[in-house]
């Protein structure tokens, strides 16, 4: 039998471990990033037995996001800042630990995190485990030993740059963002070699087509997204240089299509004013080959951002019948607030509707691609435009949706917060912030500040939804026991009905969970749900840093509508394990 080049044997590798319903090897469970078990031992029925089985101190305690992995009878689970890996054993009674792996980072990296010093997970190929660091050093370690094997930088801290995003490994390649938007960072993704750490490729967000790797191969069914070096032409002057479209969200691949698939960032600095034009490509879905990293398609949900939308929300692959037939789509909730179904192929918008209270924009042309936009809640310096739904927050922020193919129903974390949004001048200069503007948050309509929904890619509609008083800031799990797991800000594990969204377990942690539910099969034989707490991010870092209401320290003026967060929650990171 002929020997497979190491690539497609670790390919193939994560081909089959995805399929492996009693691992965990992706940060998504799979390729296409859905979050869906079909374990199923636990069920509607008898998850109301659920017990803690066992917790893991992380020792820190800021804010913690993602989930571990598991890889044969090893759990590997991550760390915000410093970045700590752990593997435990998982043949052993309380799982003790293997190894451990702590990196030396510089104290001051942190001061230049925008959104607490979170960290997303991990990710593994070949008998490696890859870490991205907060000060942009990429690891591989040894799965077995905890040994590390090389360690590459993608990127300065001193100029603003962070990785807080899981990477995510496609045949012989590491793929790894960056972030640092509020910093005046140009966004990037980059692919390594899974052996040596050597740099393949590199594509911006923004610059000449050369950077952004546009080239024949590109196309769009859209007129705006059509041209030569739109990401140059599209800003004013110089102003892509420091443009933002930073890629700290998440990634997905479809093997059968061979195309990358990951969304950026808002556009620098958050004073509209100061940037006339689309901004491209800040804002936007790319799909790329994986090998080269040239894009296939590109689609711009909000050009010429003037809120602080953010795009790098997951984009979940599925094949969903629609029309009487079955299309392969990418499913995006964007934090402008409108849920994306996208042809993955060709990057043609099919469906887009509010999933939130949403009143900048009353809908998305499906014939340009653009959204119909409000005059009176646009923003700019000088104004203070007031009641914007939603805040610069999102109607969802990156905390990742699960989607089961059991029900057909996407499993959607999402905030109901508003705000006012004025933009100030501001100047660049390397490593400070670069925001731009002044913004109060506060709770939307009907005063609940979050919602747990359930969703109908194929028609835009919301099917049942559970009102949340905090931001939902926890991820989803769906399993095919007809159960789906997500975290609150005040702690609570909750497991509801996957048909009803009827409430039927919950536990409560020690801290927020903003981190993302996972299951697994112990060697036990036994099925195991799994969740990192600690309140922290976005939303809770005004627990995690212990910020009053009031608070004048709340640096962007924005954490208003979290303040009291600390009121329910309190720091500290916890692993907790639970099992029938």
């Amino acid at each position: 039998m002929l020997a497979l080049p190491f690539w497609a044997q670790a390919n193939d590798e994560l081909l089959m471990l995805q399929e492996d319903a009693g691992q965990w090897t992706l940060p998504g469970k799979n390729y296409s990033a859905n979050r869906y078990s079909t374990l199923n031992q636990i069920t509607s029925r008898n998850v109301k037995n659920l017990k803690a089985s066992w917790t893991f101190s992380l020792g820190v305690l800021r804010g913690q996001e993602g989930a571990p992995l598991v890889v044969g009878t090893t759990m590997y689970v991550h760390t915000g800042f410093p970045n700590n890996v752990y593997a435990l054993d998982l043949t052993r009674d309380g799982a003790p630990i293997k190894w451990a792996y702590k990196p030396n980072q510089d104290a001051n990296v942190p001061a230049v995190a925008c959104c607490d010093t979170v960290y997303r997970g991990l990710a593994y190929a070949g008998g490696k485990i890859f870490l991205a660091q907060l000060d942009t050093n990429v690891v591989a370690i040894d799965a077995a030993t905890g040994k590390e094997i090389w360690k590459v930088t993608q990127g300065d801290p001193g100029q603003g740059m962070t990785i807080t995003a899981a990477p995510l490994v496609i045949k012989d390649k590491v793929i790894t963002g960056i972030s640092g938007g509020e910093f005046g960072v140009r966004g990037f993704v980059t692919a390594n070699d899974i052996n040596t750490g050597e740099q393949v490729w590199r594509a911006y967000s923004a610059g000449p087509d050369t950077d952004v790797l546009i080239g024949d191969g590109f196309s769009s069914p859209y007129a705006s997204h059509q041209g030569a070096d739109l990401g140059v032409s599209t800003w004013k002057g110089d102003e892509w240089t420091r443009g933002g479209g930073t890629t700290w969200g998440w990634y997905t691949y479809d093997p059968e299509l061979d195309l990358l698939y990951y969304s950026t960032g808002n556009p620098g600095a958050w004073n509209p004013t100061q940037r006339p034009g689309d901004n491209k490509w800040s804002m936007t879905i790319f799909a790329r080959n994986p090998d080269t990293g040239m894009a296939r398609w590109a689609y711009q949900m909000t050009p010429h951002d003037e809120w602080d939308y953010d795009g790098v929300n997951e984009n979940i692959l599925a094949d969903l019948s629609m029309n009487g037939e079955t299309r392969k789509v990418l499913v995006h909730f964007d934090r402008n607030g409108f849920g994306y179904t996208i042809d993955r192929a060709t990057g043609e918008v099919l469906v887009a509707e509010k999933f939130g209270a949403v009143n900048w924009a009353t809908s998305v042309d499906l014939e340009t691609g653009l959204p119909v936009r409000v005059a009176e809640k646009g923003t700019q310096a000088g104004r203070n435009s007031k009641d914007i739904c939603p805040a610069a927050i999102g109607t969802k922020d990156q905390q990742p949706a699960a989607f089961s193919p059991k029900t057909g129903l996407f499993y959607v974390p999402t905030n109901n917060i508003c705000m006012d949004y004025e933009g100030v001048p501001v100047k660049y200069q390397a490593g400070q912030w670069y925001v731009g503007a002044i913004v109060r948050m506060y709770p939307g309509p009907g005063g609940n500040r979050g919602e747990f929904i359930a969703w109908d890619a194929t028609t835009g509609e919301k099917k049942w939804g559970i009102k949340e008083n905090l931001a939902a800031y926890g991820g989803a799990l769906a399993t095919a026991g007809n159960v789906v797991f997500y975290g609150t800000m005040e702690g609570w594990l909750k497991a509801v009905n996957a048909k009803t969204g009827e409430l039927l377990w919950r536990f409560k942690t020690g801290s927020g969970i903003i981190a993302n539910p996972m299951t697994f099969l112990a060697p036990d034989g036994k099925q195991y749900v799994a969740v990192i707490s600690g309140v922290g991010g976005w939303a809770g870092i005004a627990a995690a840093l212990d910020i009053g209401p009031e608070d004048p320290t709340a640096g962007l003026g924005a954490l208003g509508a979290f303040g009291d967060a600390g009121m329910h929650s309190t720091k500290g990171a916890m692993l907790y394990v639970f099992g029938l």
